[in-house]
């Protein structure tokens, strides 16, 4: 063979081994989510690519078939194309034998570099960086690939999945698609630039309704502004003014016998009419929602769906109720920062290393803000108050503190044993250590 002849045939040799590449990587990398809006847009080789995913064994087959099947042809040619020409090129400072020697190395040398580069690293980089395009592309030329193959497909891809069996490995990829994929593509999203990270927050708020409990979110009993049935048209006025919320609950007796509630619309309507307010009306007092505390907040959506309402009134197994909740302290969990008011924020930054937080804060926003991962003894408390009475197996008192994931928690301010503020500080691994022993003494003690 000429050497013209054989570089042409090298050459044919390289392309198809890049053609193989460029099949195999556009496979595996292009994205489902991306070939069906292709198919459903119109393009049926993107429903092909699909089905081809579901079972690739064939498709893999043909592309290990062919490139094995090329670089042993290549290595052939290449020795016999350069070989002899480096051969003579060095025979006159070397011997007949070392010069035939090194001729057969460097033109082993010279064809392996030529099918690294240009019939894989170089098309497994394009097929990287737009496998989708190229997949598409390339499917039909493949499928008659496998067809003509058929037989050593045949042979192959039997003999593959028979291994498969008796290793316990399966032999189709898992396509389902879970929400650390899609927190995973919103992170991604985020860091390049497609999506803000206030937008990203509130994608993955939306994942934690499932976990969340509602208690997390809602109006402890001690701040809930309620009426009594029978309580006077004048009190209701002061309350009002005093406590202005859009929902107040109305008891019999004490805030444990929830009767209904009052929307405060209806009262502001009265008042402008001149009309006298009496919740002994039934048409002033609504029909209250009652869900116990240990519905999750994604299940409380769906009570405010069914009933049509968007505030409830919270009760513990013991039928005591413990908290309201409304539409909007749900929707804040989820916008975040987007629609909640600075002056409610529960965690408040106050430099770089340390954080004022609120007793009450829920122990998933608290991570959140200190880039935790997870607390000891998670299932055992909601808030940080919770956290802190189950570190210190007590009440905490002032001063009192817990040491834990590079932080140190301290008590700042109890008020009749609810804890109403934590310092949270970033400490220094030294003393991160020091403070550590020092915690295990008192514990010890």
């Amino acid at each position: 063979m000429t050497p013209t002849a054989s570089l042409f045939l090298i050459a044919l040799l390289i392309a198809l081994s890049a053609f193989f590449s460029l099949a195999e990587i556009s496979l595996a990398a292009a994205r489902r989510l991306r070939l069906r809006q292709m198919a459903d847009d119109g393009d049926a080789r993107a429903a092909l690519v699909l089905r081809t995913q579901e079972q690739p064994g064939d498709w893999f087959t043909v592309v290990q078939v062919g490139i094995n099947a090329v670089a042993i042809l290549g290595g052939i040619v290449g020795e016999g194309a350069f070989g002899a020409w480096f051969g003579d090129l060095l025979q006159p400072w070397f011997s007949e034998g070392s010069a035939r020697t090194l001729g057969f190395i460097l033109s082993f040398v010279l064809v392996t570099s030529f099918f690294i580069l240009f019939a894989d690293l170089l098309p497994r980089r394009v097929g990287m960086v737009r496998p989708e395009w190229l997949v598409v592309r390339l499917v039909r030329p493949m499928r008659l690939c496998i067809v003509l193959f058929k037989p050593l497909v045949w042979c192959y891809s039997r003999s593959a999945d028979l291994l498969l069996r008796l290793l316990g490995l399966p032999r189709q990829r898992d396509e389902r698609i879970t929400s650390d994929d899609i927190l995973a593509l919103a992170q991604a999203g985020m860091q390049a630039g497609v999506l803000a990270e206030r937008e990203q927050r509130v994608i993955a708020n939306l994942f934690e309704l499932d976990s969340r409990a509602v208690s997390s979110v809602m109006t402890l009993r001690e701040r809930v502004a309620y009426f009594l049935r029978d309580t006077p048209d004048s009190e209701i006025r002061l309350r009002i003014a005093a406590e202005p919320f859009s929902t107040y609950p109305v008891c019999d007796g004490d805030i444990d016998h929830v009767l209904g509630y009052v929307d405060a619309k209806d009262l502001f309507q009265r008042i402008l009419n001149n009309q006298p307010m009496s919740l002994m009306d039934d048409t002033l007092v609504r029909r209250v929602l009652i869900v116990p505390d240990r519905l999750t907040l994604a299940e409380v959506l769906e009570q405010f769906r069914q009933a049509h309402e968007d505030f409830a009134v919270i009760v513990n197994e013991y039928s005591r109720m413990v908290g309201v909740v409304t539409l909007n302290d749900v929707m804040s969990t989820v916008m975040g920062e987007l629609i909640g008011p600075a002056d409610e924020e529960q965690i408040v930054r106050r430099d770089a290393d340390s954080w004022l937080i609120d007793g009450v804060a829920p122990i998933e926003d608290v991570l959140h803000a200190l880039q935790l991962d997870e607390l000891p003894h998670a299932d055992e408390y909601e808030t940080l108050a919770g956290f802190l009475m189950v570190m210190l197996r007590r009440v905490p008192r002032r001063t009192d503190s817990v040491v834990f994931g590079g932080y140190k928690f301290e008590v700042l301010d109890v008020d009749s044993y609810r804890i109403d503020q934590v310092m949270v500080s970033r400490l220094p691994p030294a003393r991160e250590s020091a403070d550590a022993a020092a915690q295990a003494l008192r514990d010890g003690s």
